[in-house]
């Protein structure tokens, strides 16, 4: 966790909210003493429209040979 001042903070907002976005934690600190902690927020996880899917992979070739048939096609 990194410890930033608050005039810093002000300055570096945005590289600030990059990183907390990318996984760090960064903790503000007003005249020495932690007041704020930056963090990525969990996002809600969306459900999955099975007719959607459903439709997706009937159109995908039976068999056990899908990866082969996929990477020999990327070749040409």
């Amino acid at each position: 966790m990194d410890d930033v001042n608050l005039a810093d903070a002000k300055a570096h907002l945005s590289e600030l909210v990059a990183r907390a976005e990318a996984g760090d934690l960064i903790q503000i600190s007003r005249r020495g003493k932690p007041v704020v902690q930056l963090s990525t927020l969990a996002r809600p996880r969306q459900p999955i429209a099975l007719s959607v899917l459903r439709a997706v992979t009937d159109k995908l070739p039976r068999g056990t040979d899908i990866v082969r048939t996929m990477r020999d096609e990327a070749r040409y």
